[in-house]
């Protein structure tokens, strides 16, 4: 059974309706809260947390229901109150499904797993209790060790959720790394994905052959000395790890589905003029001939596009730095992450954006100089990467193996190129020189990188450049 369950409404559950789902417990259950007032929750005889509820989420942006749970919603705007319980607990997940029920029943939709929110009846909850742990602070982690955080996840698509984010951010702090242990049959969020780079954090894959294994790596894992790590073989040596992959990390299907994926940079002089989003906007508005659908500070991205908006978010924040996920229209599948920094440069945006392609659907390649170019003359670009790869057309990241993508292009900016000695930024190892963007005077540079698809030939032309680049 879920341990998550979500009630998708087209009216805002009134304070009736939440009193009405909170009685799901009985009118005994104690009630508390966390995150300022932010999250309710139901509580065992001993105060510790049954079911941590969310408070609801007013959601503009049309698919995100269908891109991350697979469910029909309600005509946007509509509402998204989200219900944890406490792994293990089987009268919390009755609970919780109880409370979705409730609220979907009174302020209409419906709820997901549908199976999951059944009844509205009381749950029977008397002498249950949940046992003690360090990680009862922070609603979404389900194990703490010295070590890492462990979320156990049962949803189609692990996204970052505002729980998810909460729990990164404490991770962080405390200095741990975050494991996150799903079925096989589910996929991360792109967002989710970029989070996870940093070692000991990792998707952890249950899996009936191999016991556990990294849906990024596809290392077997066990868990040892209060965390999942990888297992050695048995003639391994330290110059030589030689560690597992499981057998269904391998199970490759090709598709034909591609990923256009695109990594810039760009800094900005700090001014309280600044409109931030500009350089992502454009680069959408380029390739797909509109602009993004929706942005927001977690999934499900529930906010319209707009650049004041995202700018004010921003602002608020600083000297903090900013994250945000940008989305597109259901038809053209298109997901960014977004990094906003005060650094002593400036105003930093660090961006990570993917657009999906189906069998037949060709991905504009002819329009990248012209994207580079707009970034080089109107965004104080720094820093562009370009690449292509056979992965999944909806974004989402499955556990099995996705091979490197191909790299099409570098580009780098007008004030890094003025900044390199001599021509050495115009005279490059490469077969085809640069193309000049923007004025002669202070151009930025589009390096093509001719590789072949079928090797990784494309990869050794973009070391080749980065060393000769940094003078190596």
């Amino acid at each position: 059974m879920t341990k998550d369950v979500i009630a998708l409404t087209p009216r805002m559950p009134d304070p009736l309706t939440v009193l009405a789902g909170l009685l799901a417990g009985g009118p005994d259950k104690l009630v508390g809260t966390t995150g300022e007032g932010a999250v309710v929750q139901l509580c065992d005889d001993q105060g510790r947390p049954l079911v941590s509820i969310e408070a609801p989420l007013l959601v503009q942006v049309a698919g995100e229901a269908e891109r991350l749970l697979g469910a029909t919603a309600p005509p946007v705007p509509f509402w998204w109150t989200e219900a944890r319980a406490t792994t293990g607990v089987e009268e919390a997940e009755l609970l919780a499904g109880t409370f979705a029920a409730r609220i979907a029943t009174l302020a209409g939709g419906s709820a997901w797993p549908p199976e999951a929110a059944r009844s509205l009846a009381v749950v029977k909850t008397d002498g249950v209790s949940v046992a003690p742990t360090p990680a009862a602070a922070q609603p979404a982690v389900d194990a703490l060790t010295d070590k890492v955080a462990v979320i156990i996840q049962d949803r189609p698509v692990i996204a970052m959720t505002a729980w998810l984010s909460d729990a990164f951010r404490a991770a962080a702090n405390a200095e741990l790394g975050l494991q996150i242990v799903t079925s096989p049959g589910a996929t991360l969020s792109p967002a989710v994905r970029n989070s996870l780079s940093g070692w000991p954090s990792r998707w952890v894959v249950q899996d009936e052959k191999d016991g556990y294994y990294d849906g990024l790596s596809g290392a077997v894992l066990r868990w040892q000395h209060g965390m999942f790590a990888t297992v050695e073989s048995p003639d391994a040596t330290p110059e030589d790890p030689r560690t597992p992959v499981a057998a269904a990390y391998q199970e490759v299907t090709d598709t034909g589905d591609r990923q256009l994926a695109i990594s810039f940079r760009t800094v900005h002089p700090a001014d309280d003029r600044l409109v931030l989003g500009g350089a992502l906007e454009s680069v959408w508005q380029e390739l797909t001939g509109r602009p993004p659908a929706g942005w927001g500070t977690a999934e499900p991205a529930n906010l319209p596009w707009s650049l004041r908006r995202l700018t004010d978010v921003a602002f608020e924040r600083a000297p903090e730095p900013t994250w945000l996920v940008v989305v597109g229209s259901p038809d053209r599948p298109g997901l960014a992450t977004v990094r906003i920094s005060r650094t002593k440069a400036g105003v930093e945006e660090d961006v990570t954006l993917a657009f999906g392609y189906g069998p037949g659907e060709e991905p504009p390649l002819d329009a990248l100089p012209r994207v580079a170019e707009v970034l080089a003359t109107r965004h104080h670009l720094q820093s562009m990467l370009v690449q292509l790869r056979k992965a999944r057309r909806d974004l989402a990241v499955p556990p099995r193996f996705e091979g490197p993508g191909v790299p099409l292009a570098f580009v780098l900016g007008a004030e890094e190129v003025r900044e390199m000695p001599g021509d050495r930024a115009r005279r490059t190892p490469l077969s085809e020189p640069p193309v000049q963007l923007g004025p002669r005077s202070r151009p930025a540079l589009y390096y093509p990188l001719p590789g072949d698809p079928s090797d990784l030939s494309g990869w050794q032309d973009f070391e080749r450049l980065m060393r000769h680049l940094k003078g190596a």
